[in-house]
């Protein structure tokens, strides 16, 4: 008969449950512990504040303070459109001619008389003022119109729309003779209505200049006259 075998007590599984993990952090987990949740709060308390009613007023009002899209945009289209070009009249620097920004886009200077022009013999076909601000050619001669809003003198009497019909109909005051070189307003009608609202929005910007530009004078047999350009 063969015997049963035994196990060496060394060899037995052990029965007895093994002692519950202690539930109590240690000193190290503790202060993690802390730490995250300081973190936690702060997120908060920054979260809530950038929420807030009051601190989203706050931000609206310095908007509107600020420089709104639509003027960022119509600065944008003045300057990459050249309008100083013409609109502002130059002065002679020390690199050459430069336009004088502290008459921006007031046009023909009032005080700057000009002589009756004596255009050259062909193939040359028209001349300018030395301001930029005055053109003779077949067509007549034509001043660069104040673009501030000085009521008397510039835009300021008028509204968007008003602005945006000029370069629609390509009338002066939109009812008027045909806008006359060198303004380039065949190009021009290719901007929208946004941009023409955009470049309105931004000239009421300007400080207003009290410039009264002298009217266009048309060439003999050519359309009326009235305005600058």
């Amino acid at each position: 008969m063969l015997s049963p075998i035994r196990f060496r007590p060394s060899l037995r599984p052990s029965l007895r449950p093994s002692s519950p993990p202690s539930l109590r952090p240690s000193p190290a987990g503790r202060e993690r512990a802390l730490a995250a949740a300081s973190l936690l709060a702060a997120a908060l308390i920054c979260f809530t504040g950038l929420h807030s009613p009051a601190r989203a007023q706050a931000a609206a009002g310095k908007k509107a303070k600020g420089t709104t899209p639509s003027v960022a945009r119509g600065k944008y289209l003045v300057m990459t459109l050249g309008c100083n070009d013409c609109h502002t009249p130059f002065k002679m620097g020390a690199n050459g001619p430069e336009p004088d920004m502290s008459k921006a886009l007031s046009g023909h200077p009032q005080d700057l008389a000009m002589p009756a022009a004596k255009l050259p013999d062909m193939p040359w076909a028209w001349m300018g003022s030395a301001s930029m601000t005055a053109f003779a050619g077949p067509w007549g001669t034509t001043f660069a119109p104040n673009l501030t809003p000085d009521e008397e003198t510039g835009t300021g009497a008028w509204d968007e729309d008003f602005f945006v019909s000029i370069f629609r109909s390509k009338k002066w005051m939109g009812s008027g003779r045909p806008i006359m070189p060198p303004m380039p307003i065949d190009d021009y009608t290719n901007l929208t209505d946004g941009d023409l609202k955009a470049i309105f929005a931004y000239l009421r910007t300007l400080p207003p200049i009290k410039n009264k530009v002298p009217d266009f004078i048309p060439a003999a047999g050519g359309p009326g006259g009235g305005g600058g350009q």
